[in-house]
This record gives C-alpha cells, sequence and structure tokens, in this order.
C-alpha cells in the first residue's frame, strides 16, 4: 500500500493544481495530504483499474511517490523532498528538521561559543606570557568541536580528562580550590581582577547557556537522550573555574 504524502503533492502541483486529484488503486492519502487538497478545494476522486485523469492524457504521468527518489526525509513526519525547502536544515544525515528546531538552537550556541574562545585567544596570544593558558583554552575548544561533531553524527561522546584533570579531580577542585590553589571558594568576579580573568569568567557563562540550550535539545518526554554530552558541559564549566582559580593564583604566568 503507498501512502500519499503532502510533500509529494506539494511536489507535483507547484506549476498548477487539478481540479480533481485522483488516487491511484493500491495508495491511499497521508491525513497532512488531504488537508492539502482540501485547503485547496481540490475534489478527492479514487481512480478505479483502467481509469485515467482525464487532465493528464494529453501528458506525461507524473511519477508516482516510490518512483521519486527521496533525497531527503522530514525527521518528524517521515514526509520525502527531492530538494531541501529553504526553512529547513539537516539534523543527521539526509534527515530535515526546521531551523529553529531545539537541537539547531543548540548547535547554534555552541558555534558561538567556539567563536568566543578563539576571539579571545587570538588577544591572548599577544601576551607570550599565557601560553599556559592558551594551551588550556585550546584543550576547552577541542572538546567543544569533538561535541558538535557527536552531536551531527549521532555518536556517543567520550573524553578521560579536561585540562589534564579527570571528571573526579575536576570536581574535587572546584569544590576545594583553597586546597589546591590558596584561592578561597567562590570569590565574585569584579573588573580589578584584570581582562583575561573577565574573559574566563566570560566563557564559563557561555558554557552555562549552551548547557541548558543542550538540556532542551536532548529532553524527550521526562528523559533526555545524550547523557554523556550533559555530564560534559557540568565539568567544563567546573574546568572554567579551575582555569579562573589557577589564574589568580598565578599558574598561568
Amino acid at each position: 500500500m503507498n501512502v500519499i504524502t503532502e510533500a509529494y503533492l506539494r511536489d507535483i502541483m507547484k506549476e498548477n493544481r487539478p481540479e480533481v486529484f485522483y488516487v491511484p488503486e493500491g495508495s491511499l492519502l497521508s491525513p497532512s495530504a488531504r488537508d492539502y487538497l482540501n485547503q485547496y478545494k481540490i475534489k478527492i476522486e479514487k481512480q478505479e483499474s483502467g481509469t485515467l485523469e482525464k487532465e493528464n492524457a494529453e501528458k506525461p504521468a507524473a511519477e508516482s511517490p516510490d518512483d521519486m527518489k527521496a533525497a531527503y526525509v522530514d525527521y518528524a513526519t517521515g514526509a520525502f523532498f527531492t530538494s531541501k525547502p529553504e526553512h529547513m536544515t539537516q539534523l543527521t544525515g539526509n534527515k530535515l528538521v526546521p531551523k529553529n528546531h531545539l537541537r539547531i538552537i543548540f548547535r547554534g550556541k555552541l558555534d558561538s561559543l567556539q567563536s568566543l574562545i578563539i576571539r579571545n585567544q587570538t588577544a591572548i596570544a599577544k601576551n607570550p606570557r599565557r601560553s599556559k593558558l592558551l594551551e588550556d583554552l585550546e584543550d576547552i575548544m577541542k572538546i567543544l568541536q569533538n561535541i558538535m561533531r557527536c552531536d551531527v553524527l549521532d555518536e556517543p561522546f567520550t573524553i578521560e580528562r579536561i585540562i589534564g584533570l579527570t571528571h573526579a579531580e575536576l570536581r574535587e577542585h572546584s569544590h576545594n580550590p583553597m586546597k589546591f590553589y590558596n584561592i578561597r571558594q567562590m570569590i565574585l568576579p569584579h573588573y580589578t581582577m584584570g581582562e583575561e580573568y573577565a574573559i574566563l569568567n566570560q566563557i564559563r557563562t557561555a558554557i552555562r547557556e549552551c548547557e541548558i540550550s543542550a538540556v532542551n535539545a536532548y529532553q524527550v518526554g521526562n528523559d533526555y537522550t545524550h547523557q554523556d554530552i550533559l555530564e560534559e558541559f557540568n565539568r567544563l564549566s567546573s574546568a572554567l573555574h579551575i582555569m579562573m582559580c589557577k589564574y589568580l593564583a598565578g599558574e598561568y604566568n
């Protein structure tokens, strides 16, 4: 049984719309396809075996849904497209979603976060004494690029260390900066701490924003997919807090 989709009807009726649409024997209309025909007041009739649509008698028959190659597939509905609509983009493979889909919004946030780091790396690189700081920022950058890759390819995300620390060490250092860096906990940022410290704080807050976007993107009802990526954003936030402590402790000099 062939299912005639709304996408198929839109494709074959780009040039003109008939007064009657004949549903071939052995085929049925999807609910959205039926709504599309009703919207344009196109009469729906069943085509019996051996009956041809009069309006198509003098021109080649349109390709059937099975004959048309589906270049793209609607991720939500399964409808197919021979070309990508302007308002849609690829989620994974040839699966399309609207550009305001939560996963696409998350990718935009992730892209902006990476651009923020690169922009500030160029400023920090002017100071030859900050090579260690640049190395840690580059480590953060590579992790973000890997997150983007895993999201686009829908692959699991794994990593053992961030800025040289395991996940357990990140948690321990972040929760006890006095022990490891002789810096008291929860120092509020201030302009007197310097431009580079302000940059690290800005990146930290951008990571938090990206994490919230990831939570929205991966929520499925009361459950969440890609827990690996969600966990990593939590660790990245801790890593930036540690970098801020290292900066105040003079470890980046």
